[in-house]
């Protein structure tokens, strides 16, 4: 078993929009998140969200703290939601077996210790971020999420947006976690667009075909650039970045958004006439 990680610096609006293709996407994609029988991490300097991979292949793998985090544990001082984007799996937390189903999330509180992750198709991503309080290990599904159906089929746009992180799931100390479906032809996410300078936020696309992509757009609204996303890659977004995209074909994404404020109103609205 081994644990990876790398580190992600900040980038300021003006950097960003003096980078090329390969410079955004070594700043702001992450396309190597699972490999099989490791852990792996990218460590934020954006509100210190980490964004994660564990593909168990069989076996079992134990949460390892990084350098990053400067603890003698990964959680001693930060919380954590597993979300199995794979076959069924268990996730144990300092000797309570969770059985995570396919699109279950598992929150795990500060301070737990021994935390391994199970399961022959299970693949789990992972998202951590700093914590002041220790909240109780719990099972989130979609079941149990806050639906918001919006968009419509004339603008390409209809979605279902499940929260699994809200009022009545779970009380978290800032992770706030959900997806992302859409209707059949819908192919637009987050449009019309917005920022939240408060908080960051993190996608993972999923269920892309192997020929599919999803042209990501980021930036500050009147300075646009796009990055092509393939299936199971993750965008770290800035807060002072837009973060929506149109797809080649069917998809699903999983968003995180870490920072000062667990609202979700708490967003600024991008007028279609301001993208540039």
């Amino acid at each position: 078993m081994s644990t990876d990680f790398d580190i992600r610096f900040a980038i300021d609006p003006s950097t960003a929009a003096a980078m090329g293709t390969d410079e955004l996407r070594e700043n702001f994609l992450i396309d190597d998140l699972f490999a099989a029988g490791e852990v792996r991490w990218t460590y934020t300097h954006y509100d210190r969200m980490a964004v994660g991979g564990a593909l168990p292949n069989g076996g079992a793998l134990t949460l390892e703290t990084i350098k990053p985090t400067g603890t003698a544990n990964f959680l001693d001082r930060r919380e954590m939601v597993a979300v199995n984007i794979g076959e069924a799996g268990t996730i144990s937390v300092d000797g309570t077996d969770h059985a995570v189903g396919p699109r279950d999330m598992l929150y795990i509180g500060m301070g737990a210790k021994d935390v391994r992750f199970a399961g022959e198709g299970a693949k789990f991503y992972l998202l951590s971020a700093p914590a002041h309080a220790s909240y109780p290990t719990t099972l989130l599904q979609k079941s149990g999420a806050k639906r918001l159906d919006l968009g419509s089929n004339e603008t390409a746009n209809e979605r279902s947006i499940f929260q699994y992180v809200n009022a009545d799931s779970v009380k978290t100390c800032q992770l706030v976690v959900g997806l992302t479906q859409f209707a059949p032809g819908s192919v637009w996410n987050t449009m019309p667009a917005h920022v939240h300078d408060r908080r960051m936020e993190a996608y993972l696309y999923v269920d892309l075909k192997p020929d599919a992509f999803v042209v990501h757009l980021m930036g500050e609204p009147d300075e646009s650039r796009h990055l092509i996303v393939r299936n199971e890659q993750a965008i770290l977004s800035p807060p002072w970045s837009i973060h929506c995209g149109a797809g080649t074909g069917a998809y699903t994404f999983i968003w995180a958004m870490a920072g000062d404020n667990v609202d979700y109103k708490d967003v600024e609205m991008v007028s279609m006439e301001t993208l540039k």
